[in-house]
Formats: C-alpha cells, sequence, structure tokens
C-alpha cells in the first residue's frame, strides 16, 4: 500500500508549513517562524511540511508546492517500510493513512516498538498500562514529556481516520 492523496493532505495539514508568497522558506519547526537562510541553520530547521533539513542541503531561495510535496512523499518512504515490516494484518486505506502519520510523527523505531502495533496486529492483546487501542494511541501525545495539545488533538483526528 502507499499513502492516498487524501492522506498527504491530512498529513500536510498536521504538519504545517510556511510560505512567503508562493515559495515554503526555512522555518524553525519549535516555533514555526521563519528562519533568516544567510546565516547558519540551527537544530530543527524545517522546510516544506516537517522536512528537517540535512546539512548537505541548501534551500535558501525556498521550494515550491510541488517541491514540498515531493520532499514529503519521499521523508514518509521511512512511515511506510515501519507499517509494511510492523503490521501482519489487512488494513483499509484510512487505517494505513492513520498508521503512516503516527509513524512518520512518533518515528519508525517508536512505532515498531509501540503498544498500537501490537493493538493493530493482535485484537485478542491486552496491556495493563494502556488499555485499549485508543489509549495505546494517545499516549504518544507528549513532547520532552509534557503532555502537548496539538498533539493530543493530531493523535485525536488520526485515531478518528484510523476507525472511519
Amino acid at each position: 500500500m502507499k499513502i492516498s492523496d487524501k492522506g498527504i493532505n491530512v498529513l500536510k495539514r498536521f504538519e504545517g508549513s510556511v510560505k512567503i508568497g508562493d515559495k515554503h522558506v526555512i522555518y524553525d519547526d519549535k516555533t514555526g517562524r521563519p528562519l533568516n537562510s544567510d546565516k547558519e541553520l540551527p537544530a530543527g530547521a524545517t522546510i516544506g511540511y516537517g522536512h528537517l533539513i540535512k546539512s548537505d542541503e541548501d534551500f535558501k531561495h525556498g521550494i515550491t508546492e510541488r517541491q514540498a510535496t515531493e520532499i514529503l512523499r519521499s521523508d514518509i518512504s521511512t512511515a511506510e517500510h515501519a507499517i509494511k515490516d510492523n503490521i501482519t494484518v489487512p488494513l483499509s486505506q484510512n487505517q494505513y493513512d492513520a498508521l503512516v502519520s503516527l509513524a512518520y510523527n512518533i518515528g519508525a523505531k517508536n512505532f515498531a516498538n509501540s503498544t498500537v502495533v501490537k493493538y493493530v496486529n493482535d485484537s485478542n492483546y491486552h496491556n495493563t498500562k494502556y488499555p485499549t487501542l485508543e489509549s495505546a494511541w494517545m499516549a504518544w501525545n507528549k513532547s520532552g514529556g509534557r503532555e502537548m495539545a496539538g498533539l493530543t488533538n493530531r493523535r485525536q483526528q488520526e485515531f478518528k481516520l484510523f476507525n472511519n
């Protein structure tokens, strides 16, 4: 399977972007504020839909919407591989799209080791800390150990998509 166009659009909305005019520009992932691309970029420098800029990449002049979408599709391949490698049951398109969003956000390794994977693969699975798939999914709403309203909202929307 591959993420659907609807799934890409949901992921774009979750990740957000910063544009000036019709160009996506470099921004600080934590603040969402544009960065001066003439200076050395700090950790967390991002462009498009959540693409963390690597040291060998140059986006000083921004990128188009088409380029931002291509980069996002490339970046989510890791999340798609995590699903292929860890989910053993058939999925509907909306379930797949929701899992891609989760895996993209929390990282492939965290996804692979998550209780979410255990619940999805085994309808009889039970865990005392997270007694339901929903509680396991919603547990991924923290950053730096603190609950984040934006992540809580994202997890709720992903879970709704998974069950839709």
